[in-house]
């Protein structure tokens, strides 16, 4: 099973919204999926249709509690090949809980570890930090796949990110390579989102996806209906262009950065 990050610290630059839909796109290759919801908000689940009041444990639990192995937190979705471990608001105090515990860095790793070949792809959606979680995401991932947004201070939080990247691979993680940069909310029309489209391309090279997620109606509108963008119009450009990314994920060579 491929383990893929979706991580950024920097909020609102479309990892939910990658995470969901590459879930989706994955499915339509026939890929066995697991999405990982592990941001304490919760709107990975609820863009792949659940209800984040449904009764029952999530991954907070497994984390936590030793008893409870991933499997048991493991839902179908309403997407055919894709499943879901769910968050809840419970998941914003993981990093008290799991303070004291030995090689809490490795928790995630662990339990993704007992799934053994279950799943052909995992995605994990990341908190909006750097924190405990993201860092068990890092640890227990192949790949991080990186979503930027086409504003100026967007490339300013990179540095950090990639220190962090360096630093997982260099203390917890050495196999642990970026699948690529992905530029999100383009409006080829505005001269700041070419510049910075430009800036990233020139500076990170072959780092950054052909692909592109431009800003799209169908795209905003899909989460309300709770479903992917892939469901709700396969024929919108988000739909294509998320389609177009899974082909470039799945067949592409995964980089390593040194700054």
């Amino acid at each position: 099973m491929k383990v893929i990050a979706v991580a950024n610290q920097k909020g609102g630059c479309g990892k939910t919204t990658t995470t969901v839909n590459l879930a989706a796109a994955f499915a339509r290759m026939n890929k066995r999926v697991l999405a990982i919801d592990f941001d304490p908000q919760g709107h990975a689940a609820l863009g792949l249709g659940y209800n984040l009041s449904d009764a029952g444990h999530g991954i907070y639990d497994a984390l936590t509690n030793m008893q409870i192995p991933i499997s048991r937190v493991i839902r179908r979705t309403y997407i055919p090949g894709v499943y879901l471990a769910p968050s809840n608001i419970l998941l914003s105090g993981v990093e008290t809980e799991l303070a004291m515990r030995p090689s809490r860095e490795y928790v995630l790793r662990q339990l993704l570890a007992d799934l053994g070949d279950s799943y052909d792809l995992c995605l994990i959606d990341c908190s909006p930090s750097l924190g405990l979680l993201t860092l068990n995401a890092l640890v227990a991932s192949d790949e991080v796949l990186i979503p930027v947004q086409t504003h100026y201070y967007a490339i300013e939080g990179l540095k950090q990110l990639l220190e962090t990247v360096d630093i997982v691979k260099g203390r917890f993680n050495p196999a642990l390579q970026i699948s690529g940069m992905l530029l999100t909310f383009v409006e080829n029309r505005t001269l700041l989102s070419r510049d910075v489209q430009r800036q990233l391309r020139e500076y990170f090279g072959e780092m950054v996806f052909d692909t592109m997620i431009h800003r799209n109606v169908r795209l905003a509108e899909a989460p309300s209906a709770g479903e992917s963008v892939i469901t709700y119009d396969e024929k919108s450009r988000g739909a294509r262009e998320y389609m177009q990314l899974a082909e470039e994920v799945f067949n592409g060579q995964a980089k390593s950065w040194t700054a």
